[in-house]
């Protein structure tokens, strides 16, 4: 497959790196073609600016100022992401992502009639996310009902294909993790990439 894996934190030294050069390597070794876009490194502005929001609607000059994200999202047959969980959601510079560069007409069709927003990137056909938490799974997924989780794999998956392939790998208190606990989850996002199919 196509991958896009999508990467966001700003430490090098974190965790988060070790799962997507863990992901990374084994997608490759399996024989996908993957890109990697990372945020941080990339210096992305999450920020929307007063003249990209008035001009949000209008089809075509609205993908100006993120088009070649664009062009990732239009190449890739799965998207990944990879990311810490903060307040119970994406970090600011991911949200940011998905704010700016997934536009209407580019990414989704606008309500009309009586309808509802529709998929664009029908190509689209896995969403898959690696995180960590520091809350237990309990409270985030019983009390918190699990906000990030819903954010991408129900919310963006409602923008990609019809019968769109989800994966949602987690490792919940992150830090209180022992080595071992590490270890054995990035054998899981191992296991679980090595595995993807078409």
């Amino acid at each position: 497959m196509k991958l896009l894996l999508v990467y966001c934190h700003p430490c090098s030294e974190s965790f988060g790196a070790s799962i997507r050069d863990t992901a990374l390597q084994t997608l490759k070794r399996a024989g996908h073609e993957v890109r990697l876009i990372d945020l941080y490194a990339l210096n992305f502005d999450p920020v929307m600016s007063a003249e990209e929001r008035r001009g949000y609607h209008e089809r075509g000059s609205n993908e100006a100022p993120v088009a070649e994200h664009l062009a990732h999202l239009r190449w890739c047959e799965g998207l990944i992401f990879i990311y810490p969980t903060w307040w119970y959601g994406p970090p600011a510079m991911l949200k940011g992502w998905l704010e700016r560069v997934w536009v209407p007409h580019a990414t989704f069709t606008m309500p009309e009639n009586g309808k509802a927003i529709g998929p664009v990137l029908t190509q689209i056909r896995l969403l898959a996310v690696i995180s960590t938490l520091g809350s237990p799974w309990w409270w985030w997924t019983l009390f918190m009902k699990a906000p990030g989780r819903n954010i991408l794999l129900r919310g963006l998956r409602a923008l990609c294909a019809p019968r769109c392939r989800t994966l949602w790998l987690a490792l919940h208190r992150l830090d209180e993790a022992s080595e071992t606990q590490r270890r054995h989850f990035l054998a899981k996002v191992e296991k679980k990439m090595a595995a993807l199919k078409n």
